[in-house]
């Protein structure tokens, strides 16, 4: 009995969970239909609400604002409009390092989160997974003289909290793995191993990746 309700929880725990986060996510976009005037909410039209309306609806205007931001008059309305948000002194700070943040994860020439690492830390021989996310800039690169990569290691078993290092480029290993997959490994602590790695010795053995990080 203790075996077949250990495997009915491996089932239904992982399914249970993604329902829950599914149904968090889609009510809390569902709360956008709050910002429709009275007379054009769906309770109002056909006498009852529509689940994941809200949720379609966001989809929808975040599709169309990028449409609309795409072309020459959109970009001048978003500059417009950031430079209004940069008059205001509380706003302009808040928005400021928000962008600047989304922009450097979400452009997709960025390097931001696109390379899985392997550092050592907190100490000498000890190993753990990192992301770069660049290069020092400023005048902490200006003391830095040797050349040096950002990396943020993550935390077991939350990655949004973490540390931020800048390491010598020549004491990091750059993985054979996506970040989906060093992400899905430092959640699990250690209990969802990667997938094997495409070099292959004859013995069957992983070949180790030599320690440097590609340019």
């Amino acid at each position: 009995m203790k075996k077949y309700l250990i495997t009915g929880l491996l089932i239904w725990i992982p399914l249970a969970i993604t329902i829950w986060v599914l149904q968090l996510i889609v009510g809390t976009m569902d709360h956008s239909l709050d910002l429709l005037p009275p007379m054009l909410q769906p309770a109002a039209l056909l006498g009852f609400r529509i689940p994941g309306l809200g949720a379609l609806l966001t989809l929808l205007v975040v599709i169309a604002t990028g449409i609309f931001a795409s072309n020459i008059l959109g970009q001048r309305m978003v500059l417009m409009w950031e430079r209004m948000l940069g008059r205001i002194p509380v706003v302009k700070s808040i928005y400021t390092g928000v962008k600047q943040v989304s922009d450097t994860l979400f452009s997709p020439g960025g390097q931001a989160f696109r390379k899985a690492l392997l550092v050592q830390y907190p100490r000498e021989g000890s190993w753990t997974i990192a992301f770069m996310t660049g290069r020092p800039g400023g005048d902490i690169a200006h003391q830095l003289k040797d050349d040096y990569v950002s990396v943020y290691v993550p935390t077991t078993p939350n990655p949004t909290s973490g540390f931020l290092l800048m390491m010598p480029r020549n004491e990091v290993i750059e993985l054979d793995m996506s970040v989906d997959e060093a992400l899905k490994y430092v959640i699990s602590m250690g209990v969802v191993p990667p997938r094997k790695i495409r070099g292959k010795s004859d013995h069957g053995k992983a070949d180790v990746p030599a320690p440097r990080l590609t340019p």
